[in-house]
């Protein structure tokens, strides 16, 4: 058995667009705030946490309902397509909104970005697991999350050059470049994948009785051990979101208050942090193939919680913090790659959606608490709180995922290194 890369980089493009707005709301987005509204840190947080409140229900609502939709393009393309449609119109806006010091339609025009980009997340996401035989995922899940992070560099590089050290930065430039790079992404994933086709060739690669027993007996007869692991594995979730998610939200803000770096510099740290996800991605999946998804998880909880614990100590900029930041993007990219595809695992075969968006949950849940709780702590504490603070929940995160018995695939290797490179049509 061999996963198709060709598919896997196609199906990518989706994952990538959606990374790259990401990284620009969670680097951008909090500067707005903090120097065009002056709004305080907490409040800030509350804001950021927007959009993780409206994920929290849209998400698996979304991902579910893509899981019953038929039509002549697919259950999961509508939702991409129309999704990004709208939000690469609303986020152009946001700029607009930020130059003219506008709050109720920077508010306005925020919020109809951050709905349309939950309306197409899960199906988005639920796109991969479609295409891929359960073995695989996690090798496939690798190469999603390098396109995820090409995404990331892509907008992180228009930040670093585009951002100005002084003087008041105009963003819209970036954003709508952004926006048009978005736009060529899922334009070529609607052009190279044929959603219905591959569908149908899925049936021929999965064990129809095991299917249709599961579409039999439905996802409510989850068996009580797998279940136990299944609510550890999304506590697990939520606890390391709530530790990583609040080092990305406010490490602009930290960098240039507490670091003292001045303008988009702040970009070229983050920068290296996502080139090291982008390498260690693909072989941290292989790497689970070999030694298990949970051992690889761990490893990269450990390693993100060392990596933390070693930053708090820096109280100026220092080149050191950049190699802490390239341990970050390996311990979650190890993480990150492989905890996905431990939920859908235990999912019945009709379902993926729908526990894609119980994956969703999980992470949003996480997000919307530890903006809000992280920023009190600065603004009424200090800046030095961000990273034991991150050290702690991410700590939490590896006791639980401890715990974790199922979800652990077992991989068939490919039987020689050529075999690595071969990609299907």
């Amino acid at each position: 058995m061999k996963l198709n890369y060709r598919r896997t980089f196609f199906i990518g493009l989706a994952f990538m667009s959606i990374s790259a707005f990401w990284q620009l709301y969670d680097s951008i987005i909090p500067l707005i705030l903090k120097h065009t509204f002056e709004i305080g840190d907490t409040w800030a947080g509350g804001i950021m946490a927007i959009d993780n409140i409206l994920a929290l229900f849209m998400l698996p609502l979304f991902g579910a309902f893509s899981d019953k939709v038929k039509t002549s393009i697919g259950k999961r393309m509508p939702f991409i397509l129309s999704g990004t449609a709208i939000a690469v119109i609303a986020m152009i806006l946001i700029p607009v909104a930020d130059n003219m010091a506008s709050l109720p339609l920077f508010v306005l025009v925020l919020l109809i970005a951050l709905v349309a980009m939950s309306t197409y997340r899960s199906p988005a996401v639920a796109l991969m697991p479609d295409v891929t035989p359960k073995p695989m995922r996690s090798q496939a899940n690798g190469i999603i999350n390098l396109m995820g992070a090409l995404g990331a560099v892509f907008s992180l590089a228009l930040i670093s050059f585009l951002v100005p050290a002084t003087g008041v930065p105009n963003y819209l430039g970036i954003f709508a470049i952004v926006a048009a790079f978005m736009v060529i992404a899922v334009v070529v994933l609607f052009g190279t994948i044929k959603e219905n086709k591959i569908a149908k060739e899925m049936e021929t690669v999965d064990d129809p009785a095991e299917e249709a027993k599961d579409e039999a007996s439905g996802s409510s007869k989850m068996d009580p051990l797998v279940r136990r692991s299944f609510w550890l594995i999304l506590a697990s979730i939520f606890f390391w979101f709530f530790s990583y998610n609040a080092v990305t939200t406010a490490f602009s803000k930290y960098v240039q208050s507490h670091l003292g770096v001045a303008g988009g510099g702040f970009a070229n740290s983050l920068m290296l942090a996502t080139v090291a996800a982008v390498i260690a991605f693909v072989p941290a999946g292989m790497i689970a193939a070999k030694i298990g998804r949970k051992r690889t998880i761990l490893t990269g909880i450990a390693l993100l919680a060392v990596c933390f614990a070693l930053a708090s100590l820096f109280t100026t900029f220092t080149p050191l913090l950049n190699v802490l930041l390239v341990f970050v993007g390996f311990g979650w990219a190890a993480i990150n790659v492989n905890s996905y595809p431990m939920v859908v695992e235990m999912a019945k075969g009709p379902d993926i959606g729908k526990y894609t968006g119980y994956y969703y949950t999980a992470s949003m849940s996480a997000q919307i608490l530890t903006p809000v709780l992280s920023g009190f702590f600065m603004e009424h504490v200090g800046y030095g709180t961000l990273f034991p603070y991150a050290t702690v929940f991410m700590a939490i995160a590896f006791i639980t995922m401890s715990q974790v018995k199922h979800g652990d695939s077992t991989v068939i290797p490919p039987k020689s290194k050529l075999e690595l490179l071969d990609v299907e049509d």
